[in-house]
């Protein structure tokens, strides 16, 4: 195997040489769903990294070069507010996409797991990864989801991001089109039942939920 470039909470991802990557799930599984949301949106004009080849739990994609916006906002090479807005005009570009066969006309495509560390900040601009929990339904949900992320960061003491977490979040909500509130509960639901999710971040979901429904009231 080649050098590790990166570990996630339930993948690795793999040097294979100067344009790809091996995204390899730990648990296994299949990566052919994914695989087909990622050309899909690709066809529409959405960035994601090119997918090569998909099989069983790997993943041989584009290799991307560039920080996470999670990085950038770390360094200061990306201001707060900038990537707020960045992340929010993401959701919304997502959800403008057509479903291939849906009988809800409010139906779209969501990523669900939209946030600074699944953005790279490219010299070609934002490109999103990890689409593995990709699904359709509400963008409303989708916006609640990223929302609730970024809240659990902004009430856990021990992050690195936490003092400037709940002003982002304050910036997101102020740029999302969709309302949350709505999609709130359902958010919370699939964020409890996450195996990746640490005990941690499940005592601080309640919170999360209470700062969200908080910052979405002042801005919609």
């Amino acid at each position: 195997m080649t050098a590790l470039l990166a570990s996630g909470r339930d993948a690795d991802v793999y040097a294979l040489d100067e344009r790809r990557v091996l995204r390899r799930y730990r648990r296994g599984g299949e990566v052919s769903g994914e695989a087909a949301v990622m050309r899909y949106v690709a066809e529409h004009g959405y960035p994601v990294p090119r997918v090569y080849e998909a099989d069983g739990a790997d993943l041989i994609l584009e290799r991307l070069d560039g920080p996470t916006m999670l990085q950038a906002l770390g360094s200061g090479a990306l201001e707060l507010g900038a990537g707020a807005t960045v992340l929010a005009d993401l959701l919304d570009r997502l959800h403008k996409v057509r479903v291939r066969a849906a009988t809800d006309p409010g139906t779209r495509i969501l990523h669900l797991d939209l946030h600074p560390e699944n953005v790279v900040m490219t010299e070609g601009g934002p490109v999103v990864i990890d689409w593995r929990n990709s699904t359709e339904g509400p963008p409303e949900l989708d916006v609640a989801m990223t929302a609730l992320i970024v809240a659990q960061v902004a009430v856990d003491p021990g992050h690195e991001f936490t003092a400037q977490a709940e002003l982002f979040l304050e910036v997101f909500l102020g740029c999302t089109r969709d309302n949350p509130l709505s999609q709130l509960e359902a958010a919370v639901r699939r964020r409890g039942a996450d195996p990746n999710m640490t005990g941690d971040e499940l005592a601080h979901l309640h919170e999360a939920k209470l700062l969200v429904t908080t910052a979405a009231r002042a801005h919609h």
